[in-house]
């Protein structure tokens, strides 16, 4: 996925290639971490496996950390921007499964029809490709407004804890209803779908990942029951991602055709 955002709105494109989304996640060497220490987690603005830029901490909107102590807000100065790439550096305590999360401030891009379209396509959004062709909008330019929000689950020592299921109150939010460090390869893992604080049904949800050999996983594409809960089997072990965005017409007064809220949540199974 391949969005330059750095390239201002308006600006001719001078290759189509450029114009596809980026996503966004955490990622640790290792999502098992020891209870007392300093973890190292990356975002990637890119793929699951390479960052193709950074996001500076000026774009935070907030950051998080759940743990058995409960929730905080760690210190903006703990995220850092060198090359490519962007780093969460967060301090363990107690035994107990964490989640770390981060939440981006909005930003616009326009894109011309067909790359838009191919988008839409491409990034599991199919339900605003088929309302253009219905409205006979495919060939129309779109401006839409983007934030992003992004999970890890993190686990500390031995202790497997229900902070799991914390919400944080982002616009878009993936709620993992099962602990993944309770489960095996094999297992189904229940997430819930949720944008302003509510559950969304019928949400295309893409999940896909890394074997424990460095693998790719077969990417995996289903839809949130009418209760915003999205079943995921998890067949093999390694890291994981699951992710969505939620796109609606934009109803402002803004000269924006879309505005999108993006969720994922990443961690790893044994």
């Amino acid at each position: 996925m391949k969005w330059r955002y750095t390239i201002p709105v308006g600006l001719v494109f001078a290759a189509a290639t450029a114009l596809h989304a980026h996503d966004f996640f955490f990622r640790l060497d290792s999502f098992f971490v020891a209870p007392n220490s300093t973890v190292r987690i990356r975002a990637l603005n890119g793929t699951f496996s390479k960052s193709e830029n950074s996001i500076t901490h000026d774009r935070l909107r907030d950051l998080s950390m759940v743990s058995p102590a409960g929730l905080s807000h760690p210190d903006h100065a703990t995220w850092s921007s060198t090359g490519d790439t962007s780093v969460f550096t967060v301090k363990t305590a107690a035994p107990g499964t964490y989640v770390v999360g981060a939440s981006l401030k909005p930003r616009e891009i326009t894109l011309k029809a067909a790359d838009f379209n191919k988008y839409l396509a491409d990034d599991g959004i199919p339900d605003v490709l088929a309302a253009r062709k219905k409205s006979g909008e495919l060939g129309k330019d779109a401006t839409e407004r983007y934030a992003k929000h992004i999970k890890a689950l993190v686990q500390v020592g031995s202790a497997r804890t229900g902070d799991h299921t914390t919400v944080l109150g982002y616009p878009a939010e993936i709620v993992p209803l099962d602990n993944p460090y309770t489960l095996r390869a094999g297992s189904t893992l229940r997430v819930r779908t949720m944008v302003d604080g509510k559950a969304v049904g019928n949400q295309l949800v893409v999940a896909g990942g890394r074997t424990r050999n460095g693998n790719r996983q077969t990417e995996k594409r289903v839809r949130s029951d009418a209760g915003g809960i999205a079943s995921i089997k998890l067949p093999a072990s390694g890291q994981w991602y699951v992710k969505f965005i939620s796109m609606t017409p934009y109803s402002g007064a803004e000269k924006i055709d879309y505005e999108s809220k993006w969720a994922t949540l990443t961690f790893e199974i044994r």
